[in-house]
This record gives structure tokens, C-alpha cells and sequence, in this order.
């Protein structure tokens, strides 16, 4: 099988059966069609999936089971699972870059993704987000619209150089005001605000003076979380850290793709390093400025690995990628210790780690929040026999992209609902969190506006109830978790790639910012409401 062929099976199948290819054929579509048919896709229309299916049924087809294992996909059920807790957090997420704009307003000082976005190339068609969604003007529309919606709490991010535009020292008053202001209109629609402190817009003062490479930096970002903490800590219980610190050490300083543009695998360790390290001494300040009743925690982006084969190169290569994608923040929270050939697979130096930084970084958490967007399958290519004897030390195994069979959204990442499931118990079973929650899972789709201005983004209303049901599945078997944050509300500034991504499940019209609400977040809606009404008939 030839994992780069879109259907279900590649063209090859198992010798005397029909091929993908002919059943292709004989059902008049092509063989990636079919596939999407096979996996219940909801773009394939109703006569030609029964067209399809008949012919499977007459001709006895029969996929690769390597090509099933890569798969993994079922069907899509048209049924949501059984009701959720009453106390559970149903949201949406946001971050302040990406929606707020008015970057150099009411003395916000720039940040290192002002600074990146102006180098040529850097962002698709030179785009900025000076203007973002115009959130900063706009919040109370956009608190109206989350009422409108149903949810019962949201995540936003506090834009550390709208506070302190320095990054240390001075405090900008009408920065926290704007917060404050936000968090009081939360709470008066019954939304339970979850702030991140940190979402990649480090004050570009601090850049100068090393950024996330200057272990002071953390000792800033130290301060910064205590002055938010004493203006908001009153009014919020739920606060993460840090936003995907992996995306800032390895985007940012490793690949040099992401802000602040550093590619060097060596510096990219001390960021990661000095990121755990400020996530410690925040969490110690946040403890000592808000007590026992704070809810704190700190969000990661979780890849699940999966081998499509028994190779013994392709577990390496999965236990690898786990490593660099996982570990590295997860094994240092949780167990004070960083995997132990994590820096020499990367062939780098560790980072320079002084007496009680461990201790500070493994304090104990309320929750962890898990991000998820996509997994990784690999597997190794297979050889001929008389080849294999004298090449068996070449062998490597290699990302298998795509995954025959598979549906990806508009950012090239694989819809697989199951990887959310895994990849809760992955971290519950091997860390034992005391809560978790999932604060990102969204996808970015090409949407087709209607005359009326309607957005039916249907496959998003199914990558939605697909994920939501892979989390109700987690629960049923033990994970504790405690909410689910669609990403985004609004379609936003997608960093490297502008304006053209649209995550949203609130429409944001380029020209004139008008919001629309799109059929996903009618669903979502929907669906809140039907919770919310299963408990409100429930008896006690």
C-alpha cells in the first residue's frame, strides 16, 4: 500500500479482490470519493454514497487492514453523547493578539509580534493584526455575543505589554481597566472567566534584553502575573500560565518560524526551560495572592503518536516524537525531571538548571490544559527481502502524510476525533492531573458565504460533535474532565498565516468587522442549551 494515496486502502488490495481503483471506476467517482463515502464523510451526497455502498456489498471490497490501522476513522454518529456534569465548563477561546488590535492604544507598548510581523515574508501577504477583530473597541459586542451563544465560561489571554509595556516596571493603568472591565461584563452574563496569562506577546522590551533567553525574564513575567492577579484574582478562579510553551521555545527559537524569528535548537531549550521556570514562580504568586480557592494550571499543545506498523524503527521514531512533542513540558511538571535523552536526541547541551528550579516547575496543579488539533502516524518503508539483508541499518521510519482514507482541515492537520480520547488518557494515566480541561480543539475549513451573508460550515458541526463525543467517551471511562473550550469565537489574526485561516465559530467580515454568527456556533448553541435543559429536567 502506497500511503500517499488518497483512498481508503491505496490502490493496492489484498491479491484476487476488487481494487480501489475499480471500484472507483464502476461507481463513476474518484477513488478519494469513495473513501470519503467508506468513512461517512458528510460531503459525499446521499445517492452516490448508497451508489458506493452497493457496490461494496455486490463485490465483496475489502480495505487493506494496514490501511484500517492508519485510518482509524469511524463513522460519523449522528447522535451526541449522554448529558455532561451541570458543572461543566462549556466555552469558547480566544487570545489577545490575535483579536484585540489597537496595538499601540490607551499605552499598550509593542510586543515581539509587532516587531516579527513587519520582517518581509514573515506573514502571508504582509498582514498584521493592528487591527485584529478591533476586540479592544469592540468586547462589549463580543461579550453580548457569548451570552448570545450559551457558554457557560471563556478563556482569554491578558496582553502582558498592554499592562506593563516594558515588560517590567511601570504598570499601565487603562490596560488593566480594559480587563477589569471585561471580566466584570463576563460575570454579569453568568461566564465564568478562565485567563491565560502568557499567549506568545512578550513586551518587545524584553526581547531586547534577551527575551525568553535572559533567566530574568522569568522573574518579569513573575511580577506581571501578581499585578493582574491582585486587579482581577477577586473576581477570577481559573488562571493558566502559559499558552503552548512548546510553540514559543521550538517555533520561536529552534525553527525561527514564529516570533521572536531564533532558529538555534540550543536556545530553544533555555526558552523552554526558562517558559517551565516562569510558569513555577507564577504559579508560587498566584498561590500566595489568591489562597486555596484559585483553580491554577497551565495549557499545552498534546500530539498523539501512533506506529502503523510493528518495525522496531517506527516505536523509536514514535517514542521520539513523544519526546520533542510531549515530554518535554509534560515529564518537568509533573515528575521535576526532563526525559533523559531528550537534549542529546536534539543535539543540544541541557539548559542551565539551578538548585530549585525543578522544584519550582513541578509544584502541584489544579488542572492541565490540553490543546489538541492533530496526531502523528508513522511507519517504515517496507523493503524487498534481498534488499532488506543489506540495507537494514538504512531503514528509517517516516510520518505517513497523508493518512490514506483521512479528511484534513485547511491548516493540513488530520480530523481524528479518536486522538483526543487517547491523548486524555495518555497524560491522565501517566501523570494523574487532578483536572483536566480541553482549552483549544478547532479547525480552520473553507467556508462558503450564502447571498443572505450565512455561513454553513457543516464540517466544523461535525468536527465538533465528533470531538465532543470522543470527550464524553474519556469521561465515561475515568478522566476528570472538567470542560471543553471550542477554538475560536471569533475568525481572527492566524499568526504566521494572517487573515486567511478561519477558525471562528463568529464570522468577522475584513472590511466593515460586522460579526455573524456561523451555523457551527448556532450548533454549538444548540447543543449548550439541550445540557443545560437535560439537567434543568433531571430529577433530585
Amino acid at each position: 500500500m502506497d500511503p500517499n494515496e488518497p483512498g481508503l486502502a491505496g490502490d493496492q488490495a489484498i491479491s484476487g479482490r476488487i481494487t480501489l481503483a475499480e471500484l472507483a471506476r464502476r461507481a463513476g467517482v474518484s477513488k478519494a470519493t469513495v473513501s470519503r463515502a467508506l468513512n461517512g464523510k458528510p460531503d459525499v451526497d446521499v445517492q452516490t454514497r448508497q451508489r458506493i455502498l452497493n457496490l461494496v456489498a455486490s463485490t465483496g471490497y475489502s480495505p487493506d487492514p494496514v490501511a484500517r490501522a492508519l485510518r482509524g476513522l469511524s463513522p460519523l454518529s449522528a447522535e451526541i453523547a449522554p448529558p455532561f456534569p451541570a458543572d461543566f465548563l462549556w466555552g469558547v477561546g480566544t487570545s489577545a493578539y490575535q483579536i484585540e488590535g489597537a496595538v499601540d492604544e490607551d499605552g499598550r507598548g509593542p510586543s515581539i509580534w509587532d516587531e516579527f510581523s513587519r520582517l518581509p515574508g514573515a506573514i502571508e501577504r504582509g498582514e498584521t493584526a493592528a487591527v485584529a477583530a478591533d476586540h479592544y473597541h469592540r468586547w462589549r459586542e463580543d461579550v453580548a455575543l457569548l451570552a448570545t451563544l450559551g457558554v457557560r465560561a471563556y478563556r482569554f489571554s491578558v496582553a502582558w505589554p498592554r499592562v506593563i509595556p516594558e515588560g517590567a516596571g511601570a504598570i499601565n493603568i487603562p490596560g488593566l481597566d480594559f480587563y477589569d472591565r471585561l471580566v466584570d461584563a463576563l460575570l454579569a452574563h453568568g461566564i465564568t472567566p478562565l485567563v491565560t496569562l502568557y499567549h506568545w506577546d512578550l513586551p518587545a522590551a524584553l526581547q531586547r534584553r534577551g527575551g525568553w533567553l535572559n533567566r530574568d525574564t522569568t522573574e518579569a513575567f513573575a511580577d506581571y502575573t501578581e499585578v493582574v492577579a491582585r486587579r482581577l484574582g477577586d473576581r477570577v478562579e481559573w488562571w493558566a500560565t502559559h499558552n503552548e510553551p512548546w510553540c514559543v521555545a521550538y517555533l520561536g527559537h529552534a525553527l525561527g518560524v514564529h516570533a521572536p524569528g531564533i532558529a538555534d535548537t540550543q536556545a530553544a531549550v533555555t526558552a523552554g526551560h526558562h517558559l517551565l521556570l516562569s510558569h513555577g514562580l507564577a504559579v508560587e504568586r498566584l498561590r500566595a495572592s489568591l489562597g486555596a480557592r484559585a483553580q491554577l494550571g497551565i495549557t499545552l499543545n498534546l500530539t498523539p503518536m501512533y506506529a502503523a506498523d510493528e518495525e522496531a524503527e517506527t516505536f523509536e521514531r514514535v517514542r521520539a516524537a513523544d519526546l520533542l512533542h510531549n515530554q518535554w513540558f509534560l515529564r518537568p511538571l509533573f515528575e521535576g525531571r526532563y526525559p533523559l535523552d531528550l537534549f542529546s536526541s536534539l543535539g543540544v547541551d541541557a539548559p542551565p538548571i539551578l538548585d530549585g528550579d525543578m522544584e519550582r516547575i513541578s509544584a502541584p496543579l489544579d488542572f492541565v490544559g490540553v490543546n489538541y488539533y492533530e496526531r502523528q502516524v508513522f511507519r517504515t518503508p517496507t523493503l524487498p527481502a534481498t534488499v532488506r539483508r543489506v540495507q537494514q541499518d538504512g531503514r528509517h521510519a517516516q510520518q505517513v502524510v497523508p493518512v490514506p482514507g483521512a479528511s484534513y482541515t485547511e491548516m493540513g492537520w488530520e480530523i481524528y476525533p479518536q486522538g483526543l480520547e487517547d491523548v486524555l488518557e495518555q497524560v491522565y494515566t501517566a501523570y494523574h492531573p487532578r483536572a483536566l480541561l480541553v482549552t483549544e480543539n478547532g479547525a480552520a475549513f473553507n467556508e462558503a458565504g450564502m447571498p443572505s451573508g450565512e455561513i454553513h460550515d457543516e464540517q466544523r458541526i461535525a468536527y465538533l460533535r465528533d470531538h465532543i463525543q470522543a470527550l464524553a467517551r474519556a469521561r465515561e471511562r475515568g478522566m476528570p474532565v472538567r470542560g471543553y473550550f471550542a477554538w475560536t469565537l471569533l475568525d481572527n489574526f492566524e499568526w504566521t498565516n494572517g487573515y486567511r485561516l478561519h477558525f471562528g465559530l463568529v464570522a468577522v467580515d475584513p472590511r466593515t468587522l460586522e460579526r455573524r454568527i456561523k451555523a457551527s456556533g448556532r450548533w454549538y448553541a444548540s447543543f449548550m442549551r439541550q445540557q443545560s435543559a437535560s439537567h434543568a429536567r433531571a430529577p433530585y
